[in-house]
């Protein structure tokens, strides 16, 4: 049942992303319809929810971990686009889903269940994928920007940019993302010390020390734009270097404990 729910839910992942393409080929600008993503999105929640039923609990390894963020990179997507136009991130966000839950599906790593359960970890751990959904769809965004800009250079443009809001609108909604997921991140990090006894002990040095310091960036980006007007490629390039150490933060480590130490 669990395999037959994952196998379903990438089905509508990669439904959604055709239907996406479909919609530009055919030059359709009217908002998206993203009712597969959310059947897909649902089907992900369910998975998860089974798995832990089965296990006793959330298996912190790293395939069920990139599977829980990347679910939650797509709700935030999905609740986004509700009332902002962002549902062209699908292309690059649905098919990412997909390959991360099979993986999960197929591999089926060992679980490592946490050994404590406190309400500050709790608050930690939905805090910390929050803040990465959210950040990850900043970086999917600053991306699309830097494309679109450099497309509108051109003459004529590409037929996706042509469909996408106007830089000023993206923009907007770039730092608009930054914002929540700056505000969220600090939650997250200061939850996290509320538990953290040794972190040398505990394999999380590197991760809070790479996760304070895009922290940093991000925080630092933010005050650049206010007070300087930051923006552009300036901008982006700071936005998505932000990124990347946040993502070694959440992956790296479990990345060299789980695949490089154990093997050696």
């Amino acid at each position: 049942m669990v395999t037959f729910i994952a196998a379903s839910s990438m089905l509508a992942y990669v439904m959604n992303t055709g239907w996406l393409a479909w919609q530009l080929h055919k030059r359709i600008r009217p908002r998206t319809s993203l009712a597969f993503a959310w059947l897909a999105a649902a089907l992900h929640t369910l998975y998860i929810g089974l798995l832990c039923q089965q296990q006793g609990g959330f298996s912190f390894d790293m395939l069920s971990v990139a599977s829980l963020n990347i679910l939650g990179v797509v709700l935030v997507l999905l609740l986004t686009a509700l009332t902002k136009p962002v549902e062209k991130l699908g292309f690059a966000l649905f098919p990412l889903a997909a390959i991360f839950l099979g993986l999960d599906a197929v591999i089926m790593p060992s679980p490592r269940l946490l050994p404590v359960h406190t309400g500050a970890m709790a608050v930690h751990i939905l805090t910390s994928v929050l803040a990465f959904s959210l950040l990850s769809v900043a970086a999917l965004q600053a991306i699309l920007l830097t494309i679109q800009n450099n497309q509108l250079k051109r003459h004529p443009p590409s037929r996706f940019i042509l469909l996408l809001p106007s830089l000023q609108t993206m923009e907007t909604l770039l730092f608009q993302m930054i914002t929540a997921g700056v505000v969220v991140l600090t939650v997250s990090l200061g939850t996290g010390f509320l538990f953290l006894h040794n972190l040398f002990a505990q394999h999380l040095a590197h991760k809070t020390v790479l996760s304070l310091l895009a922290w940093g960036i991000f925080c630092a980006i933010l005050m650049g734009r206010q007070r300087y007007g930051w923006r552009g490629r300036m901008a982006v390039n700071w936005i998505l270097a932000g990124f990347v150490l946040l993502l070694l933060g959440y992956f790296g480590s479990k990345f060299v404990l789980e695949l490089i130490l154990v093997k050696t």
